[in-house]
């Protein structure tokens, strides 16, 4: 099988509508998975079963089937209910799967965190709230900060996930010029090529916020 690298070059402009489209899923999802999975891990954390019974039932569930299950039942599901598109639906489907691991990352950290902290702000007056807020959390969340972009990386390596639903983001764009110029392989690598990019971007950034986060002298 032959193998033009010249044509690389050629092609790369068109994988940029692709590119911009995979980063608006990534994004929009870990977003939404930030929020479910913070809201989760203190649901989850707290003594009322009322409270922490659904949230675990939640982490169970989406952890325990697969993403692409998760993006076909949302896509097919709610599209004949609510009449969602494509890219909510997997805007939808990378938020509420990320936010269950998320909702581990956040509440392993937040457990990391001395239970003599909560006391001591709690014996200064602070009610548990406002000790979370000020005391708590900002420890946790440096914590936690290495595993979030562990599963920001991931989340744009399943954003992959949403070509199975029509959204032209980059291994559908991959697909759709190899189908008219017959060479599948150089249009898989400059798919590569820009999911290599962004990890390394995330990494870098992740990177940064954590240097902030230790220069601010969090514990």
């Amino acid at each position: 099988m032959h193998y033009d690298v010249s044509v690389l070059a050629h092609y790369f402009p068109f994988f940029l509508p692709a590119a911009w489209m995979t980063l608006q899923v990534t994004v929009l999802g870990i977003a939404l998975g930030l929020a479910l999975g913070l809201g989760t891990a203190f649901l989850s954390l707290s003594p009322r079963l009322a409270l922490s019974g659904p949230a675990r039932l939640y982490i169970y569930v989406i952890r325990g089937t697969p993403l692409l299950l998760q993006l076909l039942f949302i896509y097919y599901g709610l599209r004949g209910v609510l009449g969602l598109a494509a890219v909510p639906s997997a805007v939808l489907a990378l938020g509420v799967h990320n936010g269950a691991y998320i909702a581990v990352i956040f509440a392993g950290a937040i457990r990391s965190i001395s239970g003599g902290q909560m006391e001591a702000a709690r014996s200064l007056g602070m009610t548990h709230a406002r000790a979370m807020r000020r005391i708590i959390l900002p420890q946790a969340l440096k914590r936690a900060v290495p595993p979030l972009g562990n599963q920001f990386i991931i989340a744009l390596k399943d954003s992959s996930l949403a070509s199975t639903i029509t959204i032209n983001e980059l291994l559908l764009k991959s697909q759709q010029l190899a189908s008219s110029n017959f060479m599948m392989m150089e249009m898989l690598t400059i798919a590569a090529l820009f999911y290599l990019f962004y990890t390394g971007l995330f990494t870098v950034l992740f990177r940064r916020v954590e240097r902030r986060l230790e220069a601010g002298g969090y514990a």
